[in-house]
């Protein structure tokens, strides 16, 4: 890897409203050179909105974009040393790949061998040089939009902004070619936007996630501490899957179906709450008493995802999620009765007035 070059890049309370919708409420998030930040969140969250902003194509009603130290705020996007990558490829057919590249250094009057050759290095980089005379509609989707990241590479932008790349993809190509994006961008070392409603791709790509929601970012770190450690019930919800198991806090714990869980916040009241617990903190037994007890269950469903399997089991008034390695699942097909077993990892818990609104 190379050491980084990137720009630091700042979003200082962003202010953006359409009439009466406020899509952006005072958002403020610091890139570090280099960094790679995934801004993730459901459909009219605001993550498309910030990144707009960034690149210059629209303006802020309140705040600053600060690049390099430089307040960018009133510059158009042409103006901004900004590459961009869509979720639409947007290659020109008439020309080739070399063509669609060097592109963006035609316009800015960079010579025709210069261009050419600096179009060559980007595809090579992309692992596309074979294909540089080739048509658009001779390349795959994936290929495709490997030619639309070298493009935005060319002209060596400060920062690189990643609108949904991947999404118009097919799985496996887009788990490849999501891996293949960072490696790129770790080679280059330019600092990058990503926004995702996916959020495999944010936890999997990303040095550091953003999970947004009406606006604000409800929760800013590494994509291990935002998945393990989730902020707020949103979070929890949003990243990852997550059982709602009904419990009783006392003294800084919850006791669920008769299990004492720690709790993230051990200073909430006590009473009632929904607990949130993640499946891979659930394991299964099939010793001893199968009869009766409030963690004992019916195996209802087995859904195999390679080395690990999602189990759903009917506790009777609920289902429970429970993800263990496909060698423990296979013990434990449609109709067994067995026993659920909750890990002691610290939970949040959320209580009906908490509930946020659907977005």
């Amino acid at each position: 890897m190379t050491e980084r070059s990137g720009v630091e890049v700042r979003l200082e309370n962003l202010v953006r409203r359409y009439g009466t919708v406020t899509a952006l409420d005072g958002l403020s998030l610091t890139l570090a050179p280099g960094e790679l930040v995934a801004l993730l969140g459901p459909s009219g969250c605001g993550k498309t909105t910030a990144l707009r902003l960034l690149a210059g194509l629209e303006e802020a009603n309140d705040g600053r974009v600060v690049i390099g130290g430089k307040d960018v705020t009133g510059l158009p996007a042409n103006r901004r040393n900004i590459g961009m990558v869509f979720q639409a490829y947007s290659l020109f057919p008439h020309m080739v790949a070399w063509e669609n590249v060097a592109f963006g250094l035609q316009m800015r009057h960079v010579g025709v061998d210069e261009r050419k050759k600096r179009a060559l290095d980007m595809l090579e980089l992309v692992g596309l040089g074979r294909f540089a005379n080739r048509y658009a509609s001779q390349m795959s989707g994936g290929q495709q939009q490997r030619v639309a990241l070298a493009r935005a590479l060319a002209i060596q932008p400060q920062v690189l902004l990643l609108d949904e790349p991947l999404s118009a993809l097919d799985a496996k190509v887009r788990s490849r070619l999501r891996d293949e994006i960072r490696r790129v961008q770790l080679e280059v070392g330019i600092t990058t936007l990503f926004v995702t409603h996916d959020q495999e791709e944010a936890l999997a790509i990303a040095d550091r996630v953003g999970v947004m929601q009406a606006g604000k970012l409800e929760q800013l770190g590494p994509p291990t501490l935002v998945y393990s450690r989730p902020a707020t019930p949103f979070v929890a919800d949003f990243v990852g899957l997550t059982n709602r198991m009904e419990g009783t806090v006392r003294r800084g714990a919850v006791e669920i179906r008769g299990a004492s869980i720690p709790l993230v916040h051990p200073d909430v009241p006590d009473g009632p709450a929904i607990a949130l617990v993640r499946p891979e903190a659930v394991a299964l037994a099939s010793d001893g008493d199968m009869q009766e007890g409030p963690l004992v269950g019916t195996v209802i469903a087995v859904a195999f995802l390679g080395a690990v399997s999602r189990v759903t089991v009917d506790l009777g008034d609920t289902t429970v999620l429970v993800q263990v390695p496909t060698s423990a699942a296979s013990q434990h097909p449609a109709g067994t009765r067995v026993r659920l077993e909750l890990r002691p990892d610290p939970v949040l818990i959320q209580r009906e007035e908490a509930v946020p609104a659907a977005s």
